[in-house]
Formats: C-alpha cells, sequence, structure tokens
C-alpha cells in the first residue's frame, strides 16, 4: 500500500503500481522556492483548485515554465488545510472520471503549503507573500457568494461597515483581508499584481475589482488609506482584474473512486465528513472535459499559462466565450434537463442522458435553435463544444449532478439561458422567433414544474429560488385536469421583462407557451407525452 503523503520519487514504484502518474520534479525544492519567491497564490483550497489549478501549475513545473509552488490560502476552514494538505504532505491527488467508467489518475506536487487565514488566526506566511516582489498572480475560486459585500437591500454589512471603519489593520471580511494585503503590497514600493478571478460567473473580474474597491474607498473616505492607495488599485498597469471563463464540473468525491484507488493500493482513500458537515477526501475527482479562458492583462508578468492548456487572449473575447457557454451552449441544455428531470423524477443527470426524449431535447435547444444565433468566439468551436457536453459530459456517471441541484434559483437564470437566443431571433431580420419550439416547452414546463406536482401527479419539493412565493401566487387555482386554461393566468409572468429578458408576450411567444402548457396539463404522463409529440414533430 502507498499513502499520499510518501515521497513520489522514492516510493515511484508503489504509485505507478497503483495506476497513478507522478511528476519528475523533486516536489520539496518547488516547494522552498514557492515560500522565499512565491509566484502564484490561490485562494480557495476545495476540489476545483486541486483538480484544475493545481494541474495547470503542475505541467508549468514539469515543462520548466515555473520554478515555484503554490501557496494556497483557506479562509474558511482549518480542517482542509489540516486533513486534505498538510496530513498529504501537501500533495495533490486527481482523478479524472470519463464518461466510459475508466479512471485517470495523477498526483501532483504543485502546492507549496496551504495556509489558514482569518482575523483570529493571520497568516503571517501570506502577509510576506503578497509584500515579495516576485510574486506575480493571486487566483481565486471562492465561489460568488464570496465577494458579497452587501445585503438584501443592497447596503454593506454589519461586518463589512465595522470593517470600513476599523481599517486595514486586521479586518474580518475575506474581501476585506485581501484589501488589507493589497495596501501592504501598496506600502513595499507599489508592486505590481495580477488578481485573476476563476469563479464561475460572467464578468468574475470586474465584480472582483468592485468589491475590493468598495472596501478601499470605505478607507479612504475615512482616512485610514491615502488616496494613492485607490490610485494604485485602480492602475491597471499596477493591478489588473482580468476576465475569465471556467468550466471544469469537479463534484463532491465519490464513494465509488475512493473505493476504486484503495483496490489498487492506495491509503486513506475514504471520504470522510468534516466537521461542518461538508464531505472531504485525500483526492478530488472531475470530468474530463476543461476550459479556462484568460483576459491576458499582467502586469508582473505571468507563468507561460498557454503551455498548460489555458486559452490567454483579449477581453472581449473572453466575454464572447462566457456568452456562448452561458446562453447556448451548456447552460440552457442543463436548465432544461432540470426542468425536466424534476418533473419525470429524475435523480441524476446522466440517468436524464439515458432517455432519447430528453437527449433530443437538449440536441434541438443547443443545434437546432442556439447555433444559428450564437456569436462564435473563434477560440473554442461552438458545435464541438456542444458536441463535448451531450456525448460526454453529461453522460458521466461520476458526476453525481442532480437535477434538483441545478433546477435552484430558475428564475434568475431565465432571462440568460433562454432570453438571450429569443432576442437574437427577435434582431435578426432573417429569423422567426415563432420557429423556436423547444426553448417555449421548455420555459412551459417550468410553469408547470412550480406547480410542484411531478408528472405522476404526485407531489414533490420545488428547488429553492427567490421568487418562489410570487411564482406560485401566479399560478394559484392551475390544476391537473381536461380543461386546464392557463393563459389569463401566466400572462402577466410571460409578460415580466425582468424574468425573461424580454416580453414573451409581446415577442409573440406567449401562445406557444399557453399551448404548451395547457398540454401539460392534461393529466399524470402529461409532460413525457407532450415533449414526445413535440420531437415527432420536427424528427
Amino acid at each position: 500500500m502507498v499513502k499520499l503523503s510518501d515521497n513520489y520519487i522514492t516510493h515511484r514504484a508503489e504509485f505507478e503500481k497503483a495506476g497513478i502518474k507522478v511528476p519528475t520534479y523533486d516536489h520539496d525544492a518547488v516547494a522552498q522556492k514557492g515560500v522565499t519567491q512565491p509566484r502564484w497564490i490561490h485562494f480557495g483550497g476545495g476540489n476545483l483548485f486541486r483538480a484544475f489549478h493545481a494541474a495547470i501549475a503542475d505541467e508549468l513545473i514539469e515543462q520548466g515554465e515555473l520554478d515555484a509552488g503554490l501557496l494556497v490560502v483557506d479562509t474558511f476552514s482549518k480542517e482542509v488545510v489540516e486533513r486534505v494538505y498538510h496530513d498529504n504532505h501537501s500533495q495533490v491527488l486527481r482523478v479524472v472520471t470519463k464518461a466510459d467508467g475508466t479512471l485517470e489518475s495523477a498526483v501532483f506536487g504543485s502546492v507549496a503549503d496551504a495556509v489558514f487565514d482569518s482575523a483570529e488566526a493571520p497568516s503571517q506566511e501570506l502577509r510576506k507573500a503578497f509584500e515579495n516582489q516576485s510574486l506575480q498572480l493571486v487566483t481565486f475560486s471562492i465561489t460568488e457568494k464570496g465577494y458579497a459585500l452587501t445585503d438584501g437591500e443592497g447596503n454593506l454589512t454589519a461586518s463589512v461597515t465595522k470593517d470600513v471603519a476599523a481599517g486595514p489593520e486586521n479586518p474580518v471580511n475575506n474581501i476585506a483581508r485581501l484589501t488589507s494585503l493589497l495596501y501592504d503590497r501598496f506600502n513595499h514600493g507599489q508592486l505590481p499584481l495580477a488578481l485573476l478571478s476563476t469563479d464561475n460567473f460572467s464578468q468574475n473580474g470586474d465584480r472582483l475589482k468592485k468589491s475590493v474597491l468598495t472596501i478601499a474607498k470605505g478607507w479612504a473616505a475615512n482616512q485610514l488609506v491615502e488616496d494613492e492607495f485607490l490610485d494604485y488599485l485602480q492602475n491597471p498597469d499596477k493591478v489588473s482584474f482580468p476576465l475569465s471563463m471556467i468550466d471544469r464540473i469537479t463534484p463532491n468525491p465519490a464513494k465509488a473512486v475512493g473505493e476504486s484507488l484503495e483496490a489498487q493500493g492506495v491509503e486513506n482513500m475514504t471520504p470522510f465528513k468534516a466537521s461542518y458537515g461538508a464531505m472531504l477526501a485525500s483526492f478530488a475527482n472531475t470530468e474530463e472535459a476543461h476550459y479556462l479562458v484568460v483576459e491576458d492583462a499582467f502586469p508582473n508578468g505571468r507563468p507561460a499559462l498557454e503551455k498548460a492548456g489555458v486559452i490567454v487572449t483579449d477581453r472581449a473575447t473572453v466575454n464572447d466565450v462566457d456568452e456562448m457557454k452561458v446562453t447556448t451552449c451548456l447552460n440552457p441544455l442543463h436548465t432544461a434537463l432540470a426542468i425536466f428531470g424534476s418533473l419525470l423524477d429524475y435523480h441524476s443527470i446522466s440517468e436524464e442522458m439515458k432517455n432519447a426524449d430528453l437527449v433530443d431535447l437538449i440536441k434541438q435547444i443547443g443545434y437546432v435553435e442556439g447555433l444559428p444565433v450564437v456569436k462564435d468566439p473563434k477560440v473554442i468551436n461552438p458545435k464541438a463544444f456542444i458536441d463535448e457536453v451531450v456525448e460526454k459530459r453529461l453522460p458521466n456517471p461520476y458526476i453525481p449532478d442532480t437535477p434538483q441541484r441545478i433546477a435552484t434559483d430558475t428564475s434568475q437564470k431565465m432571462a440568460v439561458r433562454y432570453g438571450v437566443t429569443i432576442q437574437h431571433y427577435l434582431a435578426d431580420p432573417t429569423l422567426k422567433v415563432t420557429d423556436l419550439k423547444f426553448i417555449p416547452l421548455t420555459i412551459a414546463a417550468w410553469l408547470r414544474y412550480l406547480l410542484a406536482l411531478d408528472d405522476k401527479g404526485q407531489a414533490f419539493e420545488p428547488s429553492p429560488d427567490p421568487l418562489m412565493d410570487y411564482l406560485k401566487e401566479q399560478l394559484q387555482g392551475i390544476q391537473l385536469g381536461e380543461n386546464a386554461n392557463p393563459q389569463a393566468q401566466i400572462k402577466p409572468i410571460l409578460a415580466n421583462q425582468k424574468l425573461f429578458g424580454v416580453d414573451l408576450v409581446e415577442a409573440g411567444l406567449a401562445e406557444l407557451i399557453e399551448a404548451d402548457l395547457a398540454e401539460m396539463l392534461q393529466g399524470p404522463g402529461a409532460v413525457a407525452q407532450t415533449l414526445h409529440q413535440k420531437l415527432n414533430q420536427v424528427n
């Protein structure tokens, strides 16, 4: 048996016997360099980092394009730092799960150290790294919530308000702590740096910049920092906030993957529950497909990221790739599967992909309705992207994603997932918006979903949604039955431009959606039947 903490050079034979690829470089040497002359810091020590960023760094170190390991920072859990990193000598084990059921395992030695940082336990190692001229980039995978500074009313939270009043000494909020570190870097010679958000939402770099500046402007207004600090943060030759588009599904550690690793001869691979409830493991499992597109804006230089598969390009192209993914090639397909899957009582996306009608549905939405209006970003082929989604990504049995999880906050997604395509059809004189059949059907299915009855007529709990109460009120009284006539009730919803990004009544799609919903309200089994009939009309 071999342990992840074992030196992969001296134990190479044991690792390889277990089917695990190991690096050729000396982990301790790159780790030492990462501490004394840091190049790259990453905030967020979760699965995505270990599956993706650590792999990029590993490849660059192997090629001689990066000479220092990464410093990984977790601000949420000391347990992650200790049990996932330190107990394993900061070595990372990634398992790529393929659609055909095979696994591909590799160890990375690209992490120099992992530290926990908080107001109660500030990391001096982290602060020292920020003060070093050698530092080129700081990356983030802290989820979209990590950038939030305000409450539902748009006011600064109580904690952030205290941090703004107290200044940069030792704030509590994570963005305030980051801004404090930047203030240290400013005081050590206004050293240049790139702050690269790799969280999965549009205009992520702009969001990070706005959050940092909110804190800094508050401090400046309270005369706790110099105005020159604001100049420093807003000078792209000093501090940059590049945009990125990231795409790689990295779910919670799968028990089956852990069992497979232990059967191959690797110790301690059973996932375990952290004290705060999350499932952790000494490995990270992820899908085969992956994309990282980054705006080339690095004032202190950068590693040759493109040599590790990262697409480094201009700002406009990053936006085009993001729009391609979220409006056409992935997210609309995901949302359609979430809605229909919940209605048809599926609890796995990969299981849905065994249903021929559901596969045909997403092909219609992607290939037939989406591709004619998608903006080709050139660096990624949109059709090839959909091919990969349909053939490799969604059917992958090792990605335990559920329609119920994806259906969360659907009201917040409609405008982007489907509204953008509808707008493109309306704007193009060569296209007829009424030629759209399956986007309207999916919208109708979502209204049917909001009744909280599945296709068997059984009650289920819809996924959380901030507009759920409003929508349920609008749909009150609509029931399954042959004489269902929902037109009058759903018109206010369909006319809600904020909801769909366009007034669907004015767009001429209301009648299609109303007719589809009426069909799906006929009784048990009507959802599946309506979908099948619609597909027969075009096939």
